[in-house]
């Protein structure tokens, strides 16, 4: 890390770039947040470890608007994002200086706790030095040790790759976390009933409190007016009226980032209610693939998305039915 922060501070002293936007240390040991940083004595406040799962991305919009190039730290993953939002025009390139940062797999707090680990003091083994193997966890009740991997995010199971897809420049090592298959659960929900398909979203959609962390986190939602935030459809209003309401929020924004979601998986980590939401953006992902051909949204710059494009061999909307 201690390469990371002087360089930053190299880029900003000869004046390369006007600030950095990375990750600060949040008031726990693994909340760190997304911060900027304009001067060199701001760094000292500058974290990255394994709970920096933050995919800065998408405050990149608002800093292409800025004066000056931002340094931004970019993990393999975020540079997916990075690169479907260049793609989209809302981030501007000439105003970003990339540094591809190294990923051992990011780890989820609430995997943790689920684990029956309460009153944590401290947490050793999650920085980028480390070898990712064993989590070191200090509690109220005693030291407890917990196999990285166990610990680590959905999305890391199911990992795109360790390879940074745009980059100035790139520092620390990565290592390899797939160990899943990323359509398996969706298949596992493909196989229920339309019944059983059904109480199972109900069941996770029903925790929904519609705080919008999903929507707000997403790099894929970029609009620069949300429908959900018009007066003009009720759309806007927190409390949901029926069933039906609760379940519209999700399936819509499901279908505005259909073709374009990196399967980042931001939205199912800030989730303050657990809700597996990148599931719906999954099952897209995988019909895509199988209608349209294999596609990776912003694995490169020249490749149209298969839903704004037309090809002569593309599906039929019957296929919908024959599909059941």
């Amino acid at each position: 890390m201690q390469e990371i922060v002087n360089r930053a501070k190299e880029l900003l002293a000869d004046g390369t770039v006007k600030r950095v936007l990375g990750w600060k240390a949040g008031d726990l040991p693994y909340n760190p947040e997304p911060a900027y940083f304009e001067k060199e004595e701001d760094l000292e406040e500058f974290v990255y470890n394994g709970f920096c799962g933050a995919n800065l991305s998408k405050y990149m919009i608002e800093a292409s608007k800025m004066e000056g190039k931002t340094l931004v730290f970019l993990k393999p993953c975020d540079t997916y994002s990075f690169q479907q939002l260049m793609k989209e025009h809302r981030v501007d390139r000439e105003k970003a200086y990339i540094i591809g940062v190294g990923c051992k797999g990011k780890l989820d707090i609430e995997r943790i706790r689920r684990m029956g680990i309460k009153g944590i003091k401290s947490i050793a083994g999650a920085n980028l030095e480390d070898e990712a193997e064993t989590l070191t966890i200090v509690t109220l009740y005693g030291e407890k040790e917990v196999p990285y991997k166990d610990a680590m995010l959905e999305r890391c199971h199911v990992c795109k790759g360790k390879d940074h897809m745009i980059f100035d420049e790139i520092i620390g090592e990565s290592k390899e976390t797939k160990d899943g298959d990323r359509f398996a659960e969706v298949e596992r929900i493909e196989a229920m009933s339309p019944e059983e398909k059904f109480a199972f979203f109900q069941k996770e959609l029903s925790k929904c409190i519609r705080c919008n962390a999903c929507r707000n986190v997403c790099p894929a939602c970029s609009c620069r007016k949300c429908v959900f935030d018009s007066n003009k459809f009720d759309s806007a209003q927190k409390a949901n009226v029926d069933s039906f309401e609760e379940k519209m929020f999700h399936i819509i924004r499901a279908f505005h980032v259909a073709g374009r979601c990196t399967d980042c998986g931001e939205c199912s980590r800030v989730c303050p209610q657990g809700i597996p939401l990148h599931l719906f953006n999954r099952k897209f992902i995988k019909d895509i693939d199988e209608l349209y051909g294999e596609y990776q949204a912003g694995a490169d710059l020249e490749e149209r998305g298969p839903l704004t494009s037309y090809q002569l061999d593309d599906a039929e909307p019957g296929i919908v039915a024959e599909r059941s």
